[in-house]
């Protein structure tokens, strides 16, 4: 990967890591019209339909509902290897209540980890695979 090539994929994980703290908005400059997932979200069900930068949008939204305070800090700086990036994530939020199924009262600080691989491709993640330990945050939330 040439530096160039290199400068551009850590400032596109910048813009991803900022989306994932709030900043929604930049869902349209991280992710193609061709974004798609490849995980099994934490209801259980598959990823299939979360598609292009609303999809993303979306995505993120649903997963700060209960925790509105959640902040992503990087724990293994991200690898890059040719149109292919991953890293090593901690996230860390105050549950607000609400999740199905949770008997945590409000106020409980949660923290999990996770990894994120991405594909890179005209300047815009093209496809993301996700590795989180739900069952964790499951458990701290008092559903598992």
């Amino acid at each position: 990967m040439t530096t160039d090539r290199t400068a551009e994929s850590k400032a596109l994980f910048e813009a991803w890591l900022r989306l994932w703290n709030g900043e929604l908005t930049l869902a349209s400059e991280v992710a193609s019209d061709e974004f798609r997932v490849h995980s099994h979200l934490i209801d259980g069900s598959d990823s299939s339909g979360i598609r292009g930068a609303e999809g993303l949008r979306e995505m993120v939204r649903a997963g700060r509902s209960h925790t509105p305070d959640l902040t992503f800090a990087v724990e293994v700086p991200p690898l890059y290897d040719g149109d292919h990036l991953s890293v090593r994530w901690t996230a860390t939020g105050t549950y607000d209540g609400g999740f199905p199924g949770a008997k945590a009262p409000a106020g409980t600080v949660v923290a999990f980890t996770g990894t994120d691989t991405l594909r890179i491709q005209d300047g815009r993640f093209v496809e993301y695979w996700l590795n989180a330990d739900g069952l964790h945050m499951l458990q701290q939330l008092q559903v598992a």
